[in-house]
């Protein structure tokens, strides 16, 4: 099994696209990291909707916006790559003006807007992965892939600390931002789109088309619902379980996220790298069991006095990054992996809806849980992961020859 054992920032800025394509996703990241994390303070601030209804029409938004899957796939599968990366900007940019031209509270119209907004966040991850699957291949495709998140992550991070900074502005200040975050994803789609890169799905055979079946991956994709809740462990159960539970203060959940993000930035590539030399299926179900791990270690420091329990859960959420970062490294490449050429577009799209379900649902599971006590929250993620993870280890792949 061919293994990448060396870094070189050129190589892997040609394997995720090329320079413009990179330009773009960090213009596209930034705009992003600028507006997702305060559209839920745009509803009750600048629309004045209440909180209730500014959280459903969000939810809404996103459990809607999977619907687009399915045709994101096909497009993809006839051939289009930088189209659909640019068109995801493209319609983010429609939510964009939506939002500013939503009247104070029309409930609906901020909705539609959060549609959109949805449409644009839930295509690109698909969009994106088959993308680089077209230009690299094989464990350099692995770090494209682990170089455009870690990308991504820095250009969200940036985006937020240059919009909170801006928040002591008030409402003018979020419409602003929202503005500002519009001409941004413009600016990407134009980016994307020059980039100019189709695949030509026509090269392959009929009798590539009939030898090679379209892997299911039906264990591969309900386990990956459980393991997405990692993604919200450091946005919602660990500032629920510091504020409401342990009584410490909200620094806590903020130096946590802080730290998540730069570990994220500066790991992600090193770690996948580093995993190269062992099977893709292997590596996600290790990641699985460090996440387990990493439950198991937040009910362990939840038991401690108030005293040393806030820093307990500061030091056990790097493990649980890192597990975060071993299962980002590997989950999508596998995808490329086990998938024939033609069918790559919906596959991903599939991957994409069992990612997109589990982040619309794991927030309303993380709170239920915690409700009724730290050993129900942390016990049931533990388990749960766990069991993906031997699901993952166990499943055999069908039909393909690669290592994996």
């Amino acid at each position: 099994m061919a293994t990448t054992t060396k870094i070189q920032p050129r190589a892997l800025i040609r394997a995720s696209g090329g320079p413009r394509y990179a330009v773009a996703l960090a213009v596209d990241a930034l705009g992003t990291g600028m507006l997702r994390p305060f559209l839920l303070l745009y509803g009750l601030t600048v629309l004045r909707l209440s909180a209730p209804a500014t959280g459903i029409a969000m939810m809404v938004g996103v459990v809607v916006s999977l619907v687009c899957m399915p045709a994101v796939g096909r497009w993809l599968d006839r051939g289009a790559r930088s189209t659909v990366v640019a068109a995801s900007m493209l319609v983010r940019v429609l939510g964009v003006a939506l939002l500013l031209a939503t009247p104070a509270g029309h409930v609906w119209m901020f909705a539609t807007a959060a549609l959109f907004l949805g449409i644009g966040n839930q295509a690109w991850p698909a969009a994106h992965a088959a993308l680089v699957a077209t230009v690299a291949h094989g464990r350099e495709r692995d770090a494209a892939l682990a170089g455009g998140r870690a990308l991504r992550n820095a250009g969200l991070g940036a985006g937020a600390l240059l919009a909170t900074a801006c928040l002591a502005g008030g409402t003018t200040a979020l419409q602003a931002l929202a503005a500002v975050t519009g001409l941004a994803y413009l600016a990407a789609a134009a980016l994307a789109w020059s980039v100019h890169l189709r695949a030509h799905p026509a090269a392959i055979s009929a009798k590539d088309r009939s030898d090679e079946p379209t892997p299911r991956m039906r264990v591969l994709l309900a386990a990956n619902v459980v393991y997405v809740f990692c993604l919200n462990v450091p946005e919602i159960a660990l500032p629920l379980v510091l504020v409401t539970q342990l009584h410490a203060s909200p620094v806590w959940s903020a130096a946590i996220f802080v730290a998540n993000t730069v570990l994220v930035v500066t790991l992600q590539i090193p770690v996948t790298v580093l995993m190269s030399r062992f099977s893709r299926r292997a590596v996600l179900a290790l990641a699985g069991v460090v996440l387990a791990v990493s439950y198991l270690g937040f009910l362990a420091a939840t038991s401690l006095g108030h005293g040393w329990s806030a820093l307990a859960v500061a030091t056990v959420s790097v493990v649980c990054t890192i597990g975060e970062i071993i299962y980002a490294g590997s989950a999508t490449a596998l995808v490329t992996a086990l998938a024939p050429a033609h069918v790559l577009g919906r596959a991903l799209a599939r991957f994409q809806l069992s990612t997109g379900f589990g982040l619309a649902v794991s927030p309303a599971v993380i709170t239920a849980l915690a409700s009724h006590g730290s050993a129900a929250l942390w016990g049931s993620l533990a388990g749960a992961t766990l069991l993906s993870a031997s699901a993952v280890a166990t499943e055999k792949d069908q039909g393909t020859p690669l290592s994996h």
